[in-house]
């Protein structure tokens, strides 16, 4: 079948505007980026790759050449920028977080639904060669059920103070850098368990000196089909990190196991034995333009572009994204009463 291209809108043109930039003339197929709007990079970031500059995205969202727009700004103008893209029509995939809290989600999800156009949340952990591998093993029932996974993220603190300061919304204490970080987190739980979360009990809190909220949690997760999930995240590691734990997972199923980085390696153990299954090519994940980095991007950006022109729902959707941001929330919740919190909120 012969596709036309989809014109691509970008709004914002930070560091992830540059990298979809990237992706979207250099990798994706059926694409063509057509203009770029928000941000005081806009300017450099069009010049860059020979597009439009918009000077407002209202502009960017009434040209008729623009199929779909990226959303990259923060959360906090998710909503407003998604229900703009729904009236005009336009396809939209959005940064995490989706958006600042659940009710927020819910209008994102029904504007797009009403106008009848796809929503898509960026979880670029589950294009990941890694995790897609997993993910490959856990359908075919290597392991079985699944039973219990843990998955935990840690970074030094000399990691957390720059991002904060480039981006001084995630010092916010109702959602913040927490927020940013654990979407990916618990996403990636619900995706290797295969069911919705029913209930979370967390500790959320911070050690240091550093004044920034948030940045150490432990949460114990159960789940509507019987599995248990457990996060650990600390984004103020004191200088130095531990070996393979930027995004790491364990999975105990029925009949086997999976140990797995998304930065290192998978590994999967049957019958006893441990294998070597794959190895993740070395990357700088503060490089926008390294390409082992953006194969991620360019496999999610792919699955959006194909999902408009063939008509189908995208492979994490705007319920996935919610999910996620709902756990966080409950997280929130459960560490400020000391109890745990049920599901849906």
């Amino acid at each position: 079948m012969v596709y036309r291209d989809i014109g691509i809108g970008i709004v914002g043109s930070g560091f992830m505007g540059r990298t979809y930039a990237e992706t979207t003339t250099k990798y994706n197929r059926h694409a063509r980026l057509i203009a770029i709007a928000g941000g005081t990079r806009a300017a450099g970031l069009a010049t860059d790759y020979e597009v439009d500059l918009e000077p407002s995205v209202e502009n960017l969202m009434a040209r008729d050449d623009v199929d779909a727009v990226i959303l990259t700004p923060p959360e906090s103008v998710h909503l407003e920028h998604t229900r703009m893209a729904a009236a005009a029509g336009k396809h939209v995939l959005t940064e995490k977080p989706m958006a600042p809290d659940v009710a927020q989600c819910t209008a994102m999800i029904d504007a797009c639904r009403d106008a009848g156009v796809t929503l898509m949340v960026v979880q670029s952990q589950r294009f990941r060669g890694v995790h897609q591998r997993a993910r490959a093993l856990l359908d075919e029932e290597r392991i079985g059920k699944v039973w219990q996974v843990r998955h935990w993220s840690n970074f030094p603190i000399e990691w957390s103070v720059p991002v904060v300061g480039d981006r001084p919304w995630y010092a916010d204490p109702e959602g913040g850098l927490f927020l940013g970080q654990c979407v990916h987190n618990f996403d990636m739980m619900r995706w290797l368990v295969g069911s919705e979360a029913c209930q979370v009990y967390a500790h959320v809190s911070s050690h240091g000196d550093h004044g920034l909220p948030n940045l150490s949690v432990m949460a114990q997760v159960e789940f509507e089909n019987g599995a248990t999930g457990q996060l650990w995240v600390c984004l103020e590691l004191p200088g130095a990190a531990f070996p393979q734990s930027q995004f790491h997972s364990q999975v105990v199923g029925s009949k086997g196991l999976l140990d797995f980085d998304g930065y290192t390696h998978l590994d999967l153990a049957e019958d006893g034995v441990w294998q070597r299954v794959w190895e993740q090519p070395d990357f700088d994940l503060l490089d926008s333009m390294d390409p082992v980095r953006l194969e991620s991007y360019t496999a999610q950006n792919q699955a959006f572009i194909d999902c408009i022109l063939e008509g189908r729902p995208p492979p994490v959707t705007g319920e996935d994204g919610r999910a996620a941001v709902e756990l966080c929330q409950a997280s929130l919740q459960s560490a400020r009463s000391g109890q745990a919190i049920r599901l849906p909120l």
